[in-house]
């Protein structure tokens, strides 16, 4: 474990096993809340994304990354990737195709907060290409 994973704000939590098979790298998960609002503090290993993704819902829904440390990425489909550092907020409507996870050098944490919504459900695409994640570091 990295001196950066320790000095996190929120506690590191357990390897994310149970969504190990969407992410390329590892990644932890410590829920914050799984009442009312749904929060999950999620830490990313140098070099760990997401598989591309949907949040769906019929009404509201979404998700929001509020980020607490590291450097990492968000991408939506078809448009330029957008670097991410403590204090950045993404907005992320439902119905929305996209990814996020750390820089190439960096650990990257963030709350990732699910926005209230009817029918939501979460749909788990292709990963994001080694040749696609390695450009990007490459324009950083």
């Amino acid at each position: 474990m990295s001196d950066f994973s320790k000095s996190s704000v929120f506690a590191l939590g357990q390897e994310n096993t149970a969504y190990a098979q969407y992410f390329i790298g590892k990644s932890y998960l410590n829920m914050l809340s799984t009442q009312g609002v749904v929060i999950g503090n999620v830490t990313f290993e140098p070099g760990c994304r997401n598989n591309w993704h949907i949040h769906h819902a019929a009404k509201d829904g979404g998700q929001i990354l509020l980020v607490t440390g590291g450097h990492g990425w968000y991408q939506e489909w078809e448009k330029p990737a957008r670097a991410l550092q403590a204090g950045d907020v993404v907005h992320i409507p439902a119905g929305v195709k996209h990814w996020h996870g750390a820089a190439k050098d960096s650990w990257f944490v963030h709350l990732a907060v699910e926005v209230p919504g009817q029918q939501i459900s979460t749909e788990w695409l292709e990963p994001v290409t080694d040749a696609a994640y390695h450009a990007l570091e490459c324009a950083e």
